[in-house]
């Protein structure tokens, strides 16, 4: 016995139509959750750049207080 989709094929279209709107809203809520894990991934890119730089000048100071002899590995 055959289902109602092969005998119209209007079903069949149907039916594909609305499979595709589900996998659409499963990829636009999918989407969503990437953009999310982009701007949080981000945020901590962008703190751990701006502390490296704050190191580096901590340390760019330490090294500017050293005595010329030792920084010129005299």
């Amino acid at each position: 016995m055959r289902d109602m989709s092969e005998n119209n094929p209007l079903d069949a279209v149907l039916e594909r139509v609305e499979h595709l709107l589900v996998r659409y809203e499963e990829l636009k809520r999918t989407n969503a959750l990437l953009e999310s894990q982009v701007d949080t991934l981000t945020q901590e890119r962008d703190s751990l750049k701006s502390r490296l730089q704050a190191a580096r000048s901590r340390i760019d100071g330490l090294l500017d207080r050293l005595p010329l002899d030792i920084k010129d590995g005299a």
